[in-house]
């Protein structure tokens, strides 16, 4: 048992919110324990203060960051990922590598962790990472590139490297989203050389990077990109506007509950052009409709309209 100054001593450390004399207390009380022979009790203790101390650090991470590193939740999950069967296969084998990393490493080999995405707007790699996020059980941190060069133009590199402890320190799947926006190509004309500092000093802490975690890239322009960056990732997956079939599955899954005999062969054929935000966002658009008109169906025809509405905006944009 603890005695009565220890335990007088914990509640003053816990009332003055002096967490190092809190913890030193403890420990104190945990040697107590092993030297009476209470190991088990003695390790406990030890472990319940290592653990909530992991915990601290992370959330001091997340708060220091929070400008930059946008933490969420994520809950979907790749069965929702309406992409090709080739697409979905290569994204399995990251997921098998990560969750197995312990056996690749027993032949000196590396799990999948650093990934580029590349694709029009809307067709996914958002999602791609929030899907990793989920099947992996990671937290997901979502790096506003454009933001930390607007706020820290002068000081990005440094950023980075902070970005890149956390990484280090905190295993989640991070996510560099528009990230054309500090990885161009170091020999453009109008390039400036605080730019081409950022690339160089990216290049080198991915290059360096051998933490847990994971990284994503997402650029929507692989044009632009440094070309020394692609040798930096162990995996270049390209995503397309979804092809008939992907779009006939997407409106199925998103109008399962609001469809009846419903065909959409000829409702996918008009809607091809359209990438999968635009299309989720037609059959949204139709089952409002059908709700603020007290209907628990919608027809073809609502939903033609709604795409044929999602066409003419995307096409003026």
């Amino acid at each position: 048992m603890a005695t009565a100054d220890q335990i007088k001593s914990l509640i003053r450390s816990h009332y003055a919110e002096n967490e190092e004399h809190f913890n030193s207390i403890v420990l104190q009380l945990a040697a107590h324990q092993a030297r009476k022979g209470h190991t088990k009790l003695a390790r406990e203790i030890k472990s319940i203060v290592e653990s909530e101390q992991i915990k601290r650090n992370k959330v001091l991470h997340i708060n220091e960051f929070g400008d930059l590193i946008d933490y969420q939740e994520s809950n979907h999950k790749l069965t929702e990922l309406i992409v090709s069967t080739e697409l979905n296969d290569r994204l399995r084998r990251i997921i098998n590598e990560f969750k197995q990393k312990e056996k690749l490493k027993k032949f000196n080999l590396q799990n999948r962790r650093k990934i580029l995405l590349v694709g029009p707007p809307g067709t996914g790699k958002t999602m791609t990472s929030s899907v990793l996020s989920t099947e992996l059980g990671l937290p997901l941190g979502i790096i506003m590139m454009d933001k930390m060069i607007n706020k820290y133009m002068g000081e990005t590199s440094a950023k980075l490297r902070q970005i890149f402890d956390v990484i280090a320190n905190l295993k989640s799947v991070y996510l560099f989203d528009e990230f054309d926006a500090i990885a161009t190509k170091r020999d453009q004309e109008n390039d400036v050389g605080e730019m081409r500092r950022v690339v160089n000093t990216f290049l080198q802490l991915i290059e360096q990077d051998q933490s847990n975690s994971i990284i994503i890239a997402a650029t929507n322009n692989i044009n632009l990109l440094d070309n020394a960056l692609f040798r930096r990732f162990d995996d270049v997956i390209f995503y397309k506007k979804p092809d008939e079939q992907q779009i006939k599955a997407l409106m199925s899954k998103k109008l399962a509950l609001f469809t009846d005999d419903f065909n959409f062969s000829a409702i996918a054929e008009s809607a091809l052009g359209l990438n999968h935000s635009e299309i989720v966002r037609a059959c949204n658009d139709s089952i409002k409709e059908a709700i603020l008109n007290n209907s628990n169906l919608i027809n073809e025809k609502l939903l033609l309209k709604m795409i044929h509405e999602r066409k003419e905006i995307y096409n003026k944009g």
